[in-house]
């Protein structure tokens, strides 16, 4: 077991304490409306409610999307402090997630495309958390915050769908036993509840109904947790990860044409690359052969 265990957790428990943090931020100082409230008024007169008290009138712009909960300081400065930090840590699961995949030989576009997708979406979350979405008071002023800030959303939910589709099926790939199996049940069941909440919130919220666009709302706090969830759960795997994990990664992209590395790093690039099923970085067939070549020069000058 390593400290790498700690990655996956602190992930998800800091993310997710977090946004409910900002959450009750935004709702004491009314700059939203708590999720129980489902009656929203066109218009709203001054408010009577004290601060640190949820609001008593609700208008369309106090939705509690979650951008829209970290829009005004001070929640602001934690939400976006929320982003960054969790997108290094997003970052930091992909590569390890890629490593150690490779390091168990199923090396293939699927993993290459998973680590692509999650860091895709690390780069959503940074613009999500550092744009804000501020409502402007003229009609005619570009709102370029806001559009950076729906960019980065547009690009982190469908990447990081894609992440955690793409690691059910690596999941799966790599399983060897029934809890292994079992894990990979359980992912499914996230990314199909990521799914369909994703795919509420997106009909819901182009309606104009108030009630719609804060089920909107709702599915969209459920997506998010959901999704970092999933990315907890690698902590069922990050238990093995060691220098070996790292060190797999690098030697798969060691060039082939090194000299004294052609006929060992060659044979093992080629044997991984042919498919997802290659058994070559810890194959006690393949450690016997390399020991074998550099206990015989005559066979290496021959190959």
């Amino acid at each position: 077991m390593t400290a790498w265990i700690v990655l996956p957790v602190s992930l998800s428990a800091f993310s997710i304490t977090g946004i409910w943090i900002v959450y009750a931020m935004a709702v004491m100082n009314h700059h939203v409306c708590p999720v129980e409230n489902w009656t929203y008024n066109v218009t709203c007169s001054k408010e009577t409610a004290k601060r640190g008290f949820p609001k008593t009138c609700c208008a369309p712009q106090d939705i509690p999307l979650i951008s829209k909960c970290g829009c005004y300081p001070p929640e602001s400065c934690l939400f976006s402090l929320i982003g960054n930090v969790g997108a290094f840590m997003v970052v930091m699961v992909c590569i390890l997630r890629y490593a150690q995949v490779i390091e168990h030989s199923h090396q293939c576009w699927v993993n290459t495309s998973a680590m692509v997708s999650g860091c895709i979406n690390a780069l959503g979350l940074v613009m999500v958390g550092n744009f804000q979405s501020v409502r402007q008071s003229s009609a005619l002023k570009v709102d370029h915050a806001r559009t950076l800030h729906y960019v980065g959303a547009g690009v982190a939910f469908p990447a990081g769908l894609m992440f955690v589709c793409l690691q059910c099926v690596l999941t799966y790939r790599i399983a060897e036993t029934a809890l292994d199996y079992w894990m990979a049940h359980m992912r499914v069941g996230l990314s199909a509840g990521a799914l369909v909440s994703l795919i509420l919130s997106g009909i819901f919220f182009i309606h104009e109904s108030f009630v719609l666009q804060h089920a909107a709302a709702i599915c969209e706090w459920v997506f998010t947790i959901l999704i970092l969830v999933y990315y907890g759960t690698f902590t069922y795997e990050f238990g093995t990860v060691n220098n070996d994990t790292m060190m797999a990664a690098l030697v798969r992209h060691i060039p082939h044409n090194r000299p004294g590395s052609g006929g060992i790093v060659g044979g093992i690039s080629k044997g991984v690359a042919m498919g997802c099923s290659a058994r070559s970085l810890k194959s006690p067939v393949g450690s016997s052969t390399s020991t074998h070549l550099n206990s015989t020069p005559e066979s290496v000058a021959m190959i």
